[in-house]
């Protein structure tokens, strides 16, 4: 069961709990041209870094303060890793950081507006340090929403995928700095069965059409998918990777805005049907730190592993993800620093 069967399948709530609602997901079978690992789905994100060292390495995980993000940030400095933390405000940064041993750093980064990444860059590239990982966790799921712009660009849009997209670009030079830099994107199932039939409805992003919070999100995350595998393209022959996760469905807030009623049965069935946080961030941790996958790059992850996706979906659509890059820097101009 994924998050919109769950979420968004009927508004009794019991029904979707009750019942198997897996018939029209696509078929996920692992990759065998990438490495197979020993861990799944009831993985934790300590088990997947038992007995690695990483000392000496800066991470940047966005949305540190609750859920993934923040228990992405405990392990990776947990294993020795100094971790910049950032949310929407520092006080919540700091707050977050502050309840984590090791080394971390908060910074502010609110991703809907493109000039707090800018100065959340600022923040970061004055401390003189090559980024060695950065996990693109941040994001919003704005259901039952309605349409809302962001300069411009509907608002799950821009948080989920323009705000990332500025913030890989003006990291880059420090990425190229570290010996060896992996960009881990969180996506979700959500961008091979919510997002719109056509994939990216690239007339639709500014609110010109019809507005389905549903379909926003998935929207989004595909958009992250094909994000990753654009920048993969673009990354070849250099020492930094780019890959794309879906961490499961996982008992976070980050479907803070649905109805009450769909919250509280979250809440008392969420345990029969999804992992824990510790279980739910495995996957980016091991992504972003598994020696297992150096070099890995433009794959799609769910479960600790690489997998494809079957049916008709858009996740490894090339063509379209080059036309996203286009849109992205249109979107952000102004914003972008050259590097390649």
């Amino acid at each position: 069961m994924n998050r919109r069967e769950f979420l968004y399948g009927t508004t009794a709530v019991a029904t979707p709990l009750l019942i198997g609602c897996d018939g029209d997901r696509p078929v996920v079978s692992i990759d065998d041209n990438y490495p197979v690992g020993l861990f799944g789905a009831k993985s934790t994100a300590e088990e997947v870094t038992l007995g690695l060292d990483l000392t000496g390495k800066t991470a940047i995980v966005t949305g540190c303060n609750s859920g993934l993000g923040h228990e992405t940030m405990r392990v990776l400095a947990l294993r020795g890793a100094h971790v910049i933390g950032t949310g929407r405000t520092l006080e919540k940064a700091s707050r977050a950081c502050s309840g984590v041993s090791g080394k971390t750093t908060p910074v502010a980064l609110e991703l809907s507006s493109l000039q707090s990444v800018v100065e959340c860059i600022d923040t970061v590239t004055r401390l003189g340090l090559p980024i060695d990982i950065l996990v693109c966790n941040a994001g919003i799921n704005r259901i039952f929403g309605e349409l809302e712009l962001v300069n411009g660009v509907e608002r799950t849009f821009a948080v989920n995928y323009l705000g990332h997209f500025v913030l890989v670009n003006r990291l880059m030079p420090l990425m190229k700095e570290a010996k060896e830099s992996r960009i881990v994107h969180v996506g979700s199932s959500s961008a091979y069965i919510q997002a719109p039939l056509v994939g990216i409805d690239f007339d639709n992003l500014r609110g010109e059409g019809l507005f389905d919070s549903n379909e926003a999100y998935g929207r989004s995350k595909l958009a992250n998918a094909l994000f990753s595998l654009e920048l993969s393209k673009r990354l070849e022959g250099s020492s930094i990777t780019s890959n794309v996760i879906h961490p499961g469905l996982v008992k976070t807030n980050i479907a803070r805005t649905a109805p009450i009623v769909m919250r509280k049965a979250f809440d008392w069935f969420g345990d029969l049907i999804a992992k824990n946080v510790q279980e739910g961030a495995a996957t980016q941790v091991y992504v972003a730190s598994s020696p297992t996958l150096k070099g890995v790059s433009g794959a799609y992850f769910e479960d600790c592993n690489a997998v494809t996706v079957g049916g008709e979906n858009f996740i490894f659509d090339k063509s379209m993800a080059e036309r996203l890059w286009s849109t992205g820097e249109e979107m952000a101009q102004g914003y972008l620093i050259g590097w390649e």
